[in-house]
């Protein structure tokens, strides 16, 4: 019985001792476990943060206002990804910021001139017209038509004296219509939002045409004037009046006349016509109106100058003083 305990008791003391030595290796395994799992986080972490993205930014200070030319940008490789930020240089450069933009700083397309001003070609306005069903050709007009502009006057007694309709401008490009316009035509696929459809709906009251800078005076003393009736033509047709057929409408005001010895100078156009400007009566009556005598050749002194003796003249005479100035005018 003794020598059973005895046995007993040697098998606990080295199952203790057993399990005590493998306690021991397990505890000196445990940590490559860990180390094997954290290792593939450690390493991906280590990849994002290496990670770059090629953008477009500004090599030296951009101004607002004025095109950005090829060589005022650079790709730089970022650790972020800005967005509406461009990847390719030939897409940012021609391109026009809305503000000025330091050297380093990411081009993105919310900082550049966007919309329908880049509809408008050189020497072109984009001017707006009052618009109705009838001035519309019943609310059919779309972006990018395009049109010719007649003009309607009423006889007024002032600067219209007969009624008349003619051609003021020829073959213009419609730019929008009501809420629709050439940088942001409503979409006509199948699942177009009913947003859209109102915004067809919805009667328009203005279309903007592009518009020659000289020629605007014309539609704006025309719209003032009168009343403007929008006709639509085929793209196609490329016909316009003959400019040789009829005189230039004289400006409002007058050019400098040249110098002795200097050339003739070139009659005025695009800017310089614009800022001319044009009258109202020149514009009805084509140039042709009532020619105004010099007033030195009209004006007689009146104080203290003697007047020429001359033949009797019969019929009533009345005497028009202005000022120092006078006229005596027959009838």
């Amino acid at each position: 019985m003794i020598n059973l305990t005895k046995i007993l008791a040697a098998i606990l003391v080295l199952l203790a001792i057993a399990l005590g030595g493998y306690a021991w290796m397990l505890s000196r395994q445990a940590p490559a476990p860990i180390a094997a799992t954290t290792a593939p986080s450690t390493a991906s972490t280590k990849t994002q943060q290496a990670q770059v993205y090629p953008v477009v930014v500004a090599a030296k200070p951009l101004p607002a206002g004025q095109a950005i030319p090829a060589d005022a940008l650079r790709v730089e490789r970022l650790t972020i990804n800005p967005a509406g930020a461009f990847q390719d240089l030939t897409v940012a450069a021609g391109r026009v910021p809305v503000l000025d933009l330091a050297e380093g700083t990411p081009v993105m397309e919310n900082q550049l001139v966007s919309g329908l001003a880049l509809r408008i070609a050189e020497g072109e306005r984009a001017v707006a017209v009052k618009a109705d069903e009838v001035m519309g050709v019943g609310n059919k007009l779309q972006p990018g038509d395009f049109v010719d502009v007649f003009i309607t006057l009423k006889s007024d007694g002032k600067d219209v004296d007969r009624s008349q309709a003619r051609l003021l401008l020829s073959r213009k490009r419609v730019l929008a219509f009501g809420n629709a316009s050439v940088d942001g035509l409503p979409s006509k696929s199948a699942d177009k939002s009913g947003a859209q459809q109102a915004q067809r709906a919805e009667p328009a009251r203005t279309a903007v045409l592009a518009v020659p800078v000289d020629e605007v005076n014309r539609l704006t003393i025309g719209d003032a004037s009168g009343k403007l009736l929008l006709a639509l033509r085929n793209p196609t047709d490329l016909s316009e009046p003959d400019p040789k057929l009829f005189a230039d409408l004289p400006t409002a005001l007058q050019p400098v006349l040249a110098k002795a010895g200097e050339p003739r100078r070139a009659p005025l156009e695009g800017l310089d016509r614009a800022q001319a400007g044009l009258t109202a009566a020149d514009l009805v009556t084509g140039g042709n109106g009532p020619a105004l005598r010099p007033q030195a050749a009209q004006a007689r002194v009146a104080s203290g100058a003697p007047r020429a003796a001359g033949p009797a003249r019969t019929g009533l005479q009345v005497e028009v003083i202005r000022g120092e100035k006078s006229e005596t005018v027959n009838y």
